[in-house]
């Protein structure tokens, strides 16, 4: 059909060749209605931001230096040689040290990465699962490597009353898993007879793993310090 066809006039001529366009390319239109779409939408974003800019003129940052700090922090390991010493100068765990004797570490070795576990009967089993996992904070922590025996076993005494003292029931003590596992192989032995635990089991992995316990002691019944 000829543009010069008299039986159109050019408006009709030129919504012909609209539609004509459009059927040739479909796609055309519903591009250019995406694009006007994206663009509306740009449109819109950039006028919230502006909104959102004038309505923070005037506003000051909050100061956060005076924050509280609401991590929990835990107290340092003590060096174990120091607790020994401790002991041995205030004496006063000599009949402890005669209650605990070394033949059950000797007739029960343990291996360097076996799984440490002990609880008495009457415990709860949650707060031994929660004792598993690592859940009930300890109270301070004594590492053994560098000790004697009988260094380290002054220091578990030692550590086991600074507890007590401070009405603490969870410690955890570091001794290490050597290729002899020694010092392992006593801090087992010794803990199952000491009368103020109640549980102990080994570290979760980010806790020390198979190289120490946590151990779950009884609360003292009586403390001065805290009775008041």
């Amino acid at each position: 059909m000829s543009k010069h066809d008299s039986s159109l006039s050019k408006d009709q001529f030129n919504l012909l060749k609209a539609f004509k366009k459009q059927i040739s390319n479909p796609q055309s239109s519903a591009i250019a209605k995406q694009a006007e779409s994206k663009k509306a939408q740009a449109a819109e974003e950039l006028e919230d931001t502006e909104l959102f800019k004038k309505a923070l003129l005037g506003v000051k940052p909050i100061d956060n230096n005076n924050i509280a700090d609401t991590k929990v922090t835990r107290s340092k390991k003590v060096d174990a040689q120091t607790l020994a010493k401790r002991a041995a100068a205030e004496g006063g765990a000599e009949q402890e040290l005669t209650e605990i004797s070394d033949t059950q570490a000797i007739l029960n070795p343990v291996a360097s990465q076996a799984a440490l576990s002990y609880r008495i009967a009457t415990l709860q089993h949650k707060v031994f699962e929660d004792l598993k996992a690592g859940k009930i904070r300890w109270f301070e922590a004594v590492d053994l490597h560098g000790c004697t025996v009988e260094q380290a076993r002054a220091a578990v005494l030692q550590i086991i009353q600074m507890a007590k003292d401070e009405n603490q029931n969870v410690i955890k003590i570091v001794h290490g898993k050597g290729p002899e596992a020694i010092l392992k192989t006593y801090v087992n032995g010794w803990l199952r007879q000491h009368r103020d635990v109640l549980a102990f089991v080994s570290a979760p992995e980010n806790q020390g793993g198979t190289g120490a316990v946590l151990v779950l002691l009884k609360r003292a019944e009586k403390n001065p310090k805290f009775k008041q």
